[in-house]
């Protein structure tokens, strides 16, 4: 045991560690971690990034940072020796509320990999006080409230750094505080969070209702305000101009510091647009160095050369596209600037109109705007950039195609593995050493031990051992008991019609309804789904709603229980996401082709062992690729099929119901005696008439091929060696997906960093 840590960590309890409360441990650990933090120095280089996000999804920080501080394993021995657990100190953290799903955990894990490979360069975002909001769930529905997660002493440090942010009709000081973010062993960099002084969280009433137009007050409340009126589009803009701002003054302000000129600003300075959020950025940045003496035509240059754009979707809706109308009231001292860089594309592409930032009805595109005023584009999948290229972003990429490059997502494995499976962890390290821990390649070496007994028969106990976990997790904090020993079917992610929970939904009726017939599954069935959907996606919520009720229907039906049984993770969050994936035997990975720009869960299920049952989309390609045929259920239509229904309007939801009993069965039942007597009317029917009259990301078409794979996923589980060695074949082979990776080739090929 550490004893200078015991006897430090006693000094700031200022009492015993036997007679302390886990808050009190809490506290005491926390200002410990700060400590050690500071001894640390910060990384810096002759160029520093600044990644841009809207959303850092950062999780607890508690248990990562002793984890990459090295003392984790001697305060949890200390803990442990005096009664004490660490688990249970740690679940006293409130889970910091700043992003929605995979974009936002995707920027925390590049921090963390930025950190932890010695580069110089910071995260900017905001300080949500409510983040995106609490969900709870009350009569089969979910309930948006404010997710209070701001405290004293808090994770965040307070700075005397402050700009003024001038809006059309006010200017604002802002406040930046500061989270530090060290690497596994070594690195130390900083997430900038920005504020006002102003902001009222008592605005706030009947949920997370509070009025849009006060904007010196409810600036940084939420996360994606609800924007289905123009208050909220204008609260948007508001925001994205705000965080901008801040990055540009605090650029300046720091390259000045360092007495860098600013004309040599892309010697120093990249900047990582993180999707188009932070688009802005490009406009503020030429008018703070045309107020620094230089000419628009310069000033667009060094800005291009500086500025990279990270593409998340091909998703219309997101990206983001504002009146001109808007943007004069919320931000017109860019609008000239806007309208120049315009002009400028124009004239070079003049026979495009669709290169065009503003477009004839007046519309700014953001993603337009990036991609001519960035020197770096890139999609974050092999086959979302292949579409990118020569689907979505054709026009673009005939005239820049120097610009386009893939970049695939990762995650950090020191979260995904070391944090949350640390038995999984320490059976890895006893067979191939650590190495593996900075160096994710190595997990190769896991496949020399693909046909030993011992191996895979203590890979099955460890995953068995994280469903028992998990069983009683569930049971706890949600209230239903499930069966450890059945095949856990994990689907968690945001709620989104093309992430197609409902088709998940659709093949729990499909087993019902054959459990009720005497049909049985050969082995007992457990679909455990987690996710938010945003407060004004009514759909997202009608499944959310049908889930809920076939929970409800299914838990409580003395024979079905025994064979299905349905869970739906109240308010899921990374605490929750590191008890659940662990557990998992099948990740349901089961988006429309074409539409999941990447995806990381699959990766961090993959990671510890689950295999994958999804469609050829996204990450899954390379996840395939990767771990071969026989080692992941693939199903369903390829993304040129997809591509080719929508150009040609060729996919019409209503013919493949009235084809099939099986899904007319299965559809029918969303607005069946039984379901009607447990959800709401209106909701159901209007789910069930989207799927029969416009199912816009076609979930009917591969609802019967969905179902097959599944249930051939199921039947060969039975086969517990050829299932356990598919296990070791996807942990093994995830070592190319670690955000490590991605950072590398990121600053390889886009930021030069030094």
């Amino acid at each position: 045991m550490d004893t200078a840590l015991e006897n430090r960590l006693t000094e700031l309890l200022g009492g015993k560690i036997d007679d302390a409360g886990d808050q009190d441990l809490y506290k005491a650990i926390l200002s410990l971690v700060k400590e050690k933090i500071g001894d640390r120095p910060e990384t810096v280089g002759n160029k520093k990034l600044y990644y841009i996000s809207a959303e850092f999804l950062i999780g607890r920080q508690l248990g990562k940072n002793l984890l990459n501080l090295g003392i984790y394993s001697q305060v949890s021995e200390i803990l442990k020796a005096h009664g004490k657990d660490l688990a249970a100190v740690e679940d006293r953290e409130p889970e910091p509320s700043l992003g929605n799903g995979g974009l936002g955990r995707l920027a925390a894990c590049f921090l963390d990999s930025i950190a932890t490979l010695d580069l110089p360069g910071d995260g900017v975002g905001l300080r949500y006080h409510f983040g995106l909001f609490k969900q709870e769930f009350r009569d089969n529905c979910q309930y948006e409230i404010p997710d209070h997660w701001l405290e004293e002493p808090g994770i965040l440090t307070k700075t005397n750094v402050t700009f003024p942010i001038i809006f059309g009709n006010m200017t604002v000081q802002s406040r930046m505080y500061d989270l530090d973010v060290v690497g596994f062993r070594k690195g130390h960099t900083k997430l900038h969070l920005f504020d006002i002084d102003s902001v009222d969280e008592s605005l706030v009433k009947d949920g997370i209702q509070f009025d849009k137009t006060l904007i010196e007050k409810n600036l940084t409340l939420f996360l994606y305000p609800d924007d289905s009126d123009k208050d909220g589009q204008l609260l948007r803009i508001y925001q994205q101009y705000f965080m901008v701002s801040n990055a540009a003054q605090l650029i300046i302000q720091e390259q000045k510091e360092l007495g860098h000129d600013l004309r040599k600003m892309a010697e120093h300075v990249a900047i990582q647009i993180n999707d188009t959020h932070p688009s802005l950025v490009i406009p503020e940045l030429i008018r703070l160095l045309i107020l620094e003496g230089i000419s628009f035509k310069e000033a667009a240059g060094i800005v291009t050369g500086v500025c990279g754009y990270t593409n998340h979707t091909i998703l219309a809706e997101a990206l983001e596209k504002w009146p001109m109308s808007y943007l004069n009231e919320v931000v017109p001292h860019l609008m000239p600037i806007i309208g120049g860089l315009d002009y400028a594309a124009v004239c070079a592409y003049h026979d495009n109109r669709n290169l065009n930032i503003i477009d004839d009805d007046g519309k700014v595109h953001m993603a337009r705007m990036d991609m001519h005023y960035s020197h770096s584009v890139n999609g974050v999948a092999a086959l979302h950039t292949k579409i990118l290229k020569h689907q979505e972003l054709r026009p673009f990429f005939e005239a820049y195609a120097e610009k386009f490059n893939n970049k695939t997502n990762g995650i950090t494995f020191r979260r995904w593995l070391m944090h949350c499976n640390t038995e999984l962890s320490g059976m890895i390290t006893d067979l191939i050493g650590e190495d593996w821990m900075e160096n994710a390649a190595e997990l190769e070496r896991l496949m020399y031990f693909h046909n030993d007994e011992g191996v895979l028969r203590h890979i099955d106990e460890i995953k068995q051992k994280k469903k028992e976990e998990a069983a009683k997790y569930i049971l706890e904090k949600e209230g239903i008991e499930i069966d450890p020993s059945s095949v856990f079917c994990i689907h968690v992610k945001r709620m989104h019609e093309y992430k197609r929970q409902q088709m998940n939904a659709l093949f729990i009726i499909y087993e019902y309804l054959n459990i009720k017939a005497g049909n049985y599954p050969v082995k007992p069935i457990t679909v455990i789904f987690g996710g938010k959907a945003a407060p004004a996606y009514i759909m997202a919520k009608n499944v959310i709603h049908l889930i809920l009720c076939l929970q409800n229907l299914v838990n409580s039906d003395p024979v079905v229980s025994k064979y299905l049984r349905v869970v739906m993770i109240q308010n899921y969050n990374i605490a929750k996401a590191e008890m659940i994936i662990p557990a998992a035997d099948i990740s349901e990975q089961i988006s429309l082709a074409s539409k999941e720009a990447s995806g990381t869960g699959n990766m961090k299920f993959m990671l510890n062992g689950a295999v994958t049952l999804g469609t050829n989309d996204g990450a899954n390609v390379e996840i395939r690729d990767l771990v071969g045929i026989e080692n992941i259920y693939t199903f369903g239509r390829s993304s040129d099929d997809v591509i080719n229904l929508y150009n040609t309007n060729g996919y019409h939801a209503i013919d493949f119901y009235n084809r099939s009993e099986s899904i007319r069965r299965c559809v029918d039942f969303i607005t069946s005696p039984e379901l009607l007597s447990i959800g709401n009317e209106q909701m159901l029917r209007d789910l069930q008439d989207n799927l029969k009259n416009k199912d816009w990301f076609m979930t009917l078409l591969d609802l019967e091929s969905y179902a097959s794979a599944k249930e051939t996923a199921v039947f060969d589980y039975q086969n517990r060696a050829k299932w356990t060695r598919m296990m070791l074949v996807n942990i093994a082979r995830s070592g190319f997906f670690s955000s490590d990776r991605t950072i590398l080739e990121y600053n390889r090929d886009i930021w030069h960093l030094r």
